[in-house]
């Protein structure tokens, strides 16, 4: 199995999962996938590049969004 079908797996079932439960934050992880399923498709690395950094943000933004918050009043 190459990257590019294990990465589109991973964007099928993250997105099934997503359709599921409704869970905002599965929406980084989506992407996140998603732009690696297409920068691997890529031919060339530097068209894949931009990808590459999509990705990047993605899991950022997934850093960002699963990291505890504190709490008012505590």
């Amino acid at each position: 199995m190459s990257l590019v079908g294990f990465f589109v797996a991973a964007t099928v079932v993250t997105l099934m999962q997503f359709v599921r439960l409704r869970d905002k934050r599965l929406v980084p992880l989506l992407a996140l996938f998603a732009c690696l399923a297409i920068a691997h498709a890529q031919a060339d690395w530097y068209a894949a590049r931009p990808w590459h950094l999509a990705a990047g943000v993605a899991g950022l933004a997934l850093l960002f969004v699963l990291s505890p918050r504190p709490h008012p009043g505590r």
